[in-house]
């Protein structure tokens, strides 16, 4: 059984480790090196725990985390799932939860970057009802240099 809460506090740790794996397994060959060299575990547990507001996270029984999502406004900044966790059904029900954070927000519609060459992201989001809206240059700063990552701009209606 899996359930979707809020993220406290206590989470972000567990947060980082899954975003470093699944941002390297996801973005790794799709973006500049450097980028994929600056996004290192340390990065990626300074970035964490100021985001656990933005945050709702998928646990087991458990109370291990087997996904995440992040949302800031009309943006769905993240969605990431265990690799142990794929397949299971979980993926569009952390969408469907980012989503309803998103209308909750008062925005009517939702949007998200893909990095072009994730394609098992792409046609999950396109399988969700998301449409692609064109090319998305997405600028991103790590390790204290900026770089553009080349994407696709996704969105959905949501309220």
């Amino acid at each position: 059984m899996t359930s979707i809460r809020p993220a406290g506090d206590a989470d972000m740790a567990a947060v980082a480790d899954l975003w470093h794996e699944g941002w390297h397994d996801g973005h790794a060959g799709h973006v500049p090196d450097g980028l994929t060299a600056a996004r290192t575990l340390a990065a990626f547990h300074e970035r964490t725990p100021p985001r656990v507001a933005d945050t709702a996270v998928a646990v087991a029984d458990d109370g291990s985390l087997l996904g995440f999502v992040m949302v800031v406004g009309d943006e769905v900044e993240q969605v990431f799932v265990a690799p142990a966790a794929r397949g299971t059904g979980l993926a569009p029900e952390l969408l469907a939860e980012a989503e309803r954070r998103v209308a909750a927000g008062g925005h009517s519609s939702a949007w998200l970057a893909v990095v072009v060459g994730n394609a098992r992201a792409r046609r999950f989001y396109e399988r969700q009802g998301w449409s692609d809206a064109g090319d998305l240059p997405y600028e991103v700063t790590a390790g204290g240099e900026t770089f553009v990552s080349p994407c696709r701009r996704y969105v959905k209606r949501v309220g």
